[in-house]
């Protein structure tokens, strides 16, 4: 028997409830406050805007020749 996976799969559990708890906790605060409110939503245009960037073609280090 694997005796691992059990225990990863209690592991990947615990963080799932407690990266869940921290998010609610998260926007349960951030709703409370106008400044807190700000900065996520500054966060979240900055994840935004690196996702859009790392997802483009590099320009850079291509060329026609491959």
């Amino acid at each position: 028997m694997n005796w691992w996976k059990p225990l990863a799969a209690l592991s990947v559990a615990l963080l799932v409830f407690v990266a869940v708890g921290s998010l609610l906790r998260l926007v349960r605060a951030a709703t409370a406050s106008a400044a807190a409110l700000a900065v996520a939503g500054l966060l979240v245009i900055a994840v935004l805007a690196v996702i859009r960037w790392g997802s483009r073609p590099p320009r850079l280090l291509s060329t026609p020749y491959w």
